[in-house]
């Protein structure tokens, strides 16, 4: 559905994901457990059932379940276009939502996703779509955040424009020097400052995104590997497995 690339259903009785981005919004119910996480360096402790949680594209997170009981989720991946991406900073501050209304009515868009199968089931889902969206934007500054003039944060942009324009590809270090004009130490430095993370860990993370898509659209395991950059099935396999707790195959026809 337009707006929405992808819905995650999960239970995980004990897992941890590895820090790293998305390039949509990600808007989660937690339905039961406890769920740990840090956005943007910023632990935020124990989060129990019954909350709302709104991750901001492009900003480095990570989430581990809390006790022996796991936990379970529903999740909506958002486009910028339902939620723009200049509002991330206002959603960094503050990702945990108690709002009730909110929960009901991400619950009743779930609801209508579920069930959808014709012209009138879509037309209930966008409305839900567009109240979780009124919701939201009521929780978050619309004001556009002062920029930064910092050369450091300009060379950070830089490098993830290069690296997500090389994310099949990928890019050596020596050569994203020799592009950008810059020390490889300070390179490394000034990008892990401004995201939180090193840049092959951030590239990474644009390949498993990427992965994930292809895998839901049916695409096998071996073709997806070397579609998004990976060596082999077995490299895919070993990193999508850290970041999503399941392995490509197995993601892929729950998905199906």
């Amino acid at each position: 559905m337009a707006g929405i690339s992808e819905v995650l259903h999960a239970r995980f009785d004990a897992h941890a994901y590895p820090v790293h981005t998305h390039d949509t919004w990600d808007l989660m119910l937690l339905d039961d457990g406890v769920v740990d996480f840090a956005l943007d360096r910023t632990r935020h402790g124990a989060t129990d059932a019954g909350r709302v949680v709104l991750l901001p594209p492009g900003v480095p997170h990570d989430g581990r379940s809390v006790g022996r009981l796991g936990f379970r989720k529903r999740v909506l991946y958002l486009s910028t276009a339902v939620l723009p991406e200049r509002l991330a900073g206002t959603a960094v501050d503050g990702p945990i939502l108690l709002d009730p209304a909110l929960h009901d009515r991400v619950h009743l868009l779930h609801e209508a996703l579920r069930q959808q199968g014709g012209a009138g089931d879509t037309l209930e889902a966008e409305s839900r779509l567009a109240f979780v969206r009124e919701r939201l934007l009521t929780h978050l500054d619309l004001r556009r955040p002062p920029p930064q003039d910092r050369a450091d944060h300009r060379l950070a942009v830089q490098l993830r424009e290069l690296l997500d324009s090389r994310v099949r590809t990928g890019l050596s270090l020596d050569e994203a020097t020799r592009v950008l004009h810059a020390h490889p130490t300070h390179l490394v430095r000034s990008f892990t400052r401004a995201y939180g993370l090193p840049p092959h860990t951030y590239l990474t993370g644009r390949r498993i995104d990427r992965a994930r898509a292809l895998l839901l659209a049916g695409e096998r395991p071996v073709d997806v590997a070397g579609a998004v950059g990976f060596y082999d099935q077995a490299h895919l396999s070993r990193h999508f497995t850290r970041h999503m707790g399941v392995p490509p195959a197995r993601f892929g026809r729950r998905g199906a």
